[in-house]
């Protein structure tokens, strides 16, 4: 970098204090809820609305946020034959570690057994309220129902319903016929970049209020159920994180070390987004800090764009994992031994219905009724049992998922050759990045 002692130096940036950290704002906040929830739970209960609120206030601004990503990134690619090679790429790497997913809680829940002993009699369980709610949706988790919820009735309704798939649609779509009339769209495309930087800006905003958030929903979790209602399935919990602690750190660690990265640098490097999904039990409220924080660390807007959206309705390795582990725990403590074959159709069931079930509330519970009800001797109202510590399940799901997410963003565009190698080293080094004279 060139220097010219004749122009004064810029005055050095102020250090943050330490206490604006979001990470530790965060980190904070879900230890007062834990101990809100633990010594008041009705207080805890009665905070709810703080993480509710906070989930629609970034529910607010994720369908804009895809959709400005998405087709400011295709758009400005041009390259019609690249956005379909990176959707291939990024599918292939989808179905791939989704299977392997499957694979790993079949092979852990196999070896563990956490529901052998329980000696449960299908007949004695509950198969109203929840359950039967849950079993009844089942059926929008296949594949007629992934079809017709993927189309919106009209442009606007796919931003204002907040589905995910629906928003993906259009977004695609849309920055395809604006990089097909060429140079006639870039005042369109402009605009739109102009509008992206406003809607970043306006997450920043939102994610102020994270630790409120995390803070409501951590207190509103432990009060409602209570850390004590984990210690009767405690077993089945704890197998649950062991083998998503695998999965990440094994099969998703070799794959970053593959591509030439850390897992644990890139954890660190997501910490405070990693928090607030802990506490507020949903990989979607740190969707738009992901997209940036992609960005940030090397990864083209583009390929940012199409992978991390998508991914999140087709790269659930968390889920996948928790639906072969809960389906096994009920078969085993129900004394309903399934053989090799039954176990192989659950696993490829599981694989469809998660697909299916992308953008419908309760989607875990709901492709598990669904997968289910393949194996008639596995009985349905078998979920009533693990229906107390789901909530304590989803923190993991979401954790795992928003990972697989994170890393295959990485991985497509280094198979793209589009990564910023210098970029992702800096930024998972903390370090900020050179500036170029």
């Amino acid at each position: 970098m060139h220097f010219d002692p004749d122009v004064p130096a810029s005055p050095p940036l102020r250090a943050r204090a330490w206490y604006a950290s979001l990470y530790l704002q965060v980190l904070v906040a879900i230890a007062a809820g834990v101990l809100i929830g633990h010594f008041a739970p009705a207080t805890g209960e009665a905070l709810k609305p703080l993480g509710d609120a906070f989930i629609k206030l970034v529910k607010m601004v994720i369908a804009p946020v895809i959709f400005l990503t998405i087709v400011t990134g295709i758009a400005g690619m041009r390259d019609l034959g690249a956005v379909g090679r990176i959707a291939a790429k990024a599918f292939a790497y989808f179905l791939t570690f989704s299977t392997l997913a499957l694979i790993v809680g079949l092979i852990v829940a196999n070896v563990v057994r956490p529901g052998h002993g329980l000696n449960i009699d299908p007949a004695t369980l509950q198969t109203g309220g929840q359950v039967a709610e849950y079993a009844a949706k089942a059926h929008e988790s296949s594949l007629t129902g992934f079809l017709t919820a993927i189309i919106p009735d009209t442009f606007l309704s796919a931003m204002t319903e907040g589905n995910i798939l629906q928003v993906l649609l259009i977004s695609i779509l849309f920055g395809i016929a604006l990089a097909l009339i060429g140079d006639r769209g870039q005042r369109v495309l402009d605009l739109m970049e102009d509008v992206s930087i406003v809607f970043f800006k306006l997450v920043s905003i939102v994610m102020k209020a994270a630790p409120i958030g995390a803070f409501g929903a951590m207190a509103f979790t432990i009060g409602k159920y209570g850390i004590e209602s984990l210690s009767n399935l405690l077993l089945l919990v704890a197998t649950f994180y062991f083998t998503s602690a695998l999965f990440v750190i094994g099969v998703l660690g070799i794959v970053a070390r593959l591509a030439g990265f850390s897992i644990l640098r890139l954890i660190a490097y997501l910490k405070a987004e990693l928090l607030l999904v802990l506490g507020t039990s949903s990989s979607e409220s740190a969707l738009p800090a992901l997209i940036q924080k992609m960005e940030n660390a090397g990864c083209p807007k583009a390929i940012v764009g199409l992978v991390v959206p998508t991914g999140y309705s087709f790269n659930l390795d968390g889920t996948n994992i928790y639906m072969t582990l809960a389906a096994l725990f009920i078969a085993q403590a129900c004394n309903v031994e399934l053989t090799i074959g039954q176990q192989v159709l659950l696993l490829s069931v599981a694989m469809l219905s998660s697909k299916g079930a992308a953008g419908v509330t309760g989607a875990g519970f709901i492709t598990l009724a669904a997968t289910l009800s393949i194996v008639p001797s596995v009985p349905v109202a078998g979920m009533a049992l693990i229906l107390g510590v789901d909530r304590f399940m989803s923190e993991c799901r979401s954790l795992t998922n928003f990972m697989g997410n994170a890393v295959a963003t990485i991985v497509v565009s280094r198979w793209e050759n589009a990564l910023d190698h210098e970029q992702l080293d800096a930024a998972l080094s903390r370090r900020p990045a050179e500036v170029a004279a």
